[in-house]
């Protein structure tokens, strides 16, 4: 099981089949809110369906295609974030996250991705990170604004959200800016 320590109050921890009620309950309780930008969302309706969700994202983890972690904050889950769509090849993957209502507002999802992007970089060497979401979606979009992203273009048309196409924002990280973004 993969741990990130983030700072000494969030850590990533791979989310485990026993997560399941838990990451439920959040989702359920955060439903309308996450709805407006999260097709999938409308799809989790049991903890059946995020037991399902946990355990084909550690199968995938296993294939490294993909991995998923709990944002964990004093000990309380209150999100998710993951990196998937990994390209051995170009050694790039993209960033996916999310957090619950209650936990909203207070930084937690921008430490998590800085957490992250340095592991992506470091430990996995990958060389590019995106982050994609709906053009409206603004609250997502000042997470990699305020890491350091670069907008790389608008996605017209790419995605669908709730029967209607939605134009996607992709930003973009290499591991040499990150790197000289530290120093």
């Amino acid at each position: 099981m993969l741990e990130i320590p983030v700072n000494t109050e969030i850590r990533l921890r791979q989310l485990q089949t026993e997560d399941a009620p838990a990451l439920f309950r959040l989702i359920h309780d955060s439903r309308k809110t996450l709805r407006r930008f999260l097709p999938w969302v409308d799809y989790n309706t049991s903890e059946e369906h995020s037991l399902r969700f946990i355990e084909l994202m550690l199968q995938k983890a296993d294939e490294q295609e993909a991995v998923a972690f709990g944002i964990w904050n004093n000990d309380a889950l209150c999100g998710v974030i993951d990196l998937h769509g990994w390209d051995h090849i170009l050694q790039k993957a993209e960033i996916g996250y999310w957090l619950g209502n209650v936990h909203q507002g207070k930084g937690i999802v921008t430490e998590a991705c800085r957490g992250l992007v340095a592991y992506a970089f470091s430990t996995l060497r990958l060389n590019k990170l995106e982050v994609r979401f709906v053009l409206q979606n603004e609250k997502s979009a000042q997470i990699p604004i305020k890491l350091g992203f670069t907008r790389e273009g608008i996605l017209r048309e790419s995605a669908k959200l709730h029967g209607q196409y939605v134009d996607m924002v992709v930003m973009g990280m290499l591991r040499h800016d990150w790197q000289k973004s530290r120093t």
